[in-house]
């Protein structure tokens, strides 16, 4: 049998969504903003595939650190490493403080 490696492999558990929540979200989670130096998490919607992070990056926080088109660009902890994520504003939500 052949051996996939696509973007959204070992995801079947974590993107799930809960039986209420399905369907396509609401506009403003597209037209939110963000400020330079904000903390947001990365939770990643699943019915939105543009856009996305890397499944690697779901349920963690990183640091708005600038804009690219409708993305934003995050500083995210992975391991010992800051890596650099690009994420449409649908992925993202805002810490409370």
């Amino acid at each position: 049998m052949a051996h996939h490696n696509g973007p959204r492999k070992k995801t079947r558990y974590k993107f799930k969504k809960d039986l209420r929540k399905r369907g396509i979200p609401p506009v403003t989670s597209v037209i939110q903003n963000f400020e330079i130096g904000q903390k947001v998490h990365v939770v990643v919607e699943p019915s939105v595939q543009k856009g996305m992070p890397h499944r690697r990056f779901h349920g963690k926080t990183g640091t708005v650190i600038g804009q690219r088109g409708r993305a934003w660009l995050l500083e995210v902890r992975d391991g010992d490493s800051v890596k650099q994520v690009i994420a449409r504003p649908q992925h993202l939500k805002a810490q409370k403080v």
